[in-house]
């Protein structure tokens, strides 16, 4: 019976804490004896629930409009800076490797507007209006992959890639790398499956299942292998 309270409370209030302090004073009302213990278990049950299904990305997101030389231009939601062919807007893309030069690798999520159920590199997104680029990559790593990494950058570039008839990717993309030492705890609103991939692997999906990748991490890839190489070497 307290469990279904306590859902019903998470509903209502929309978070860990406040479901935990619905349910404690319900629990007094009736005269229940609740161990704080068990309201620490339901809190904390309750934090892990948000963690990997709160929604993160938004439709209506400002993003930064920029010219070819990643001067702001002004702003534009997100949906309609990826409609139809696409308005180039500020990006970035985070690449992680573990102790031995391992990718980690996500599959987007299904509900994805674009690209949906393919694999890409750990985490792209936008800085939003106000945000620097380098606070919009660590809020995003939170967000999605529940984890804090020291990061470099190593490049910036501009790609526009077509999905279909009604949303394209057009963005000035700033790339970063960082190292993890275990596979994360994700949000399966923005992915649905993590894996770290060797070089050998990557370059085989790309020569064999090239449509099973994202268009930027293909080209990133080949980057990083350019001019980047040690990361691929264990740290």
């Amino acid at each position: 019976m307290l469990l279904g309270l306590a859902e019903a409370a998470r509903v209502l209030t929309d978070s860990a804490e406040g479901a935990a302090a619905v349910l404690l004073g319900f629990a007094v009302l009736r005269g229940f004896r609740v161990r704080i213990p068990v309201l620490h278990f339901i809190r904390d049950a309750f934090l892990d629930l948000d963690q990997h299904t709160r929604v993160v990305s938004y439709d209506d997101e400002p993003l930064i409009l920029v010219d070819a030389h990643d001067r702001e231009q002004g702003y534009l939601d997100k949906a309609a800076a990826h409609s139809g062919a696409g308005v180039l807007h500020r990006a970035f893309s985070v690449f992680l490797f573990d102790g031995s030069g391992r990718v980690l690798m996500q599959k987007r999520a299904a509900g994805k507007r674009l690209w949906p159920g393919f694999w890409s590199n750990a985490c792209c997104s936008h800085p939003r209006r106000g945000e620097q680029t380098e606070d919009a990559v660590h809020r995003r790593l939170l967000e999605e992959l529940n984890i804090e990494a020291e990061l470099s950058y190593l490049f910036k570039f501009e790609y526009a890639s077509q999905y279909d008839e009604d949303g394209a990717e057009h963005e000035l993309c700033w790339v970063y790398a960082g190292r993890i030492s275990s596979l994360p705890s994700i949000n399966l609103t923005e992915m649905s499956d993590v894996c770290f991939q060797t070089r050998d692997q990557i370059d085989r999906s790309i020569q064999e299942q090239p449509d099973s990748l994202t268009p930027w991490f293909k080209i990133e890839w080949a980057h990083i292998k350019k001019d980047h190489s040690q990361w691929l070497s264990a740290s």
